[in-house]
């Protein structure tokens, strides 16, 4: 059996690029109305950063309804660069930044994105830990990847492992504990019904939505354990 010997190694070497062609873009206007958690708790952010922002599609749709933010985005993917070169000659005003945001970042910004992030770092506590200390606000998006259909079936998370390079899977209140356990004092969250209404969903998303309604429709945690289809949306800050 190969083995891979530095599970980062796919951001660098193209891997995740051959994967994800279009590195999801088609989600990233449905992402970037998420963000919407931080207007409901009446957060106006000056400056945004985005870290792991991939193509830079959902910080420039954010720029639309946040004109006067700076906004700026950071990945480790040097093939990530040929999006935002794209954006830059469309005279979109987001900076993006190449490389290791812990090692290069030298600012503190009122709110940090981190949408489908840690669940893809080798050591997601201590990767979190570092992170607080760049930041007012945080808002997440974790996939759920566990659920008793997804464990039972194997197969989903062999796929999102292999496809997108999950190392993590959580339900929510495991995802919500390790915000806890990294120093994190969550102050809402929300499903977003990802499998019902995001753009990219696949023909099996699309055709597990009936028994997913229902299954949410009788208890919305106990639906989301049993079939899964959903994601997490948190706003967060340090812990005081």
């Amino acid at each position: 059996m190969n083995k891979r010997t530095n599970v980062e190694s796919i951001y660098h070497d193209g891997t995740y690029l051959a994967e994800n062609p279009d590195w999801d873009r088609k989600d990233a206007p449905w992402k970037a109305v998420q963000v919407a958690i931080l207007s409901d708790n009446k957060i106006v952010p000056s400056t945004v950063c985005e870290v792991s922002c991939g193509s830079g599609d959902v910080l420039v749709h954010l720029f639309k309804t946040l004109p006067s933010a700076k906004m700026t985005g950071y990945d480790i993917s040097p093939q990530a660069a040929q999006f935002w070169e794209q954006h830059n000659e469309a005279g979109v005003r987001v900076e993006f930044q190449s490389g290791n945001f812990h090692e290069i970042n030298l600012v503190k910004y009122d709110v940090l994105l981190m949408l489908d992030v840690f669940e893809h770092v080798r050591d997601p506590l201590s990767f979190l830990e570092n992170s607080i200390r760049h930041s007012t606000h945080f808002v997440f998006h974790i996939p759920l990847d566990l659920s008793a259909s997804s464990i039972f079936r194997g197969y989903p998370l062999i796929n999102v492992h292999k496809k997108v390079g999950h190392l993590h899977y959580y339900t929510k209140d495991l995802a919500l504990s390790t915000l806890l356990d990294a120093g994190y004092e969550v102050l809402d969250w929300r499903y977003t019904g990802a499998s019902l209404n995001s753009p990219n969903r696949s023909l099996k998303t699309r055709l597990a939505a009936l028994p997913r309604r229902i299954a949410y429709a009788v208890n919305k945690d106990f639906g989301v354990r049993l079939l899964g289809g959903e994601t997490l949306l948190v706003l967060a800050k340090p812990l005081s």
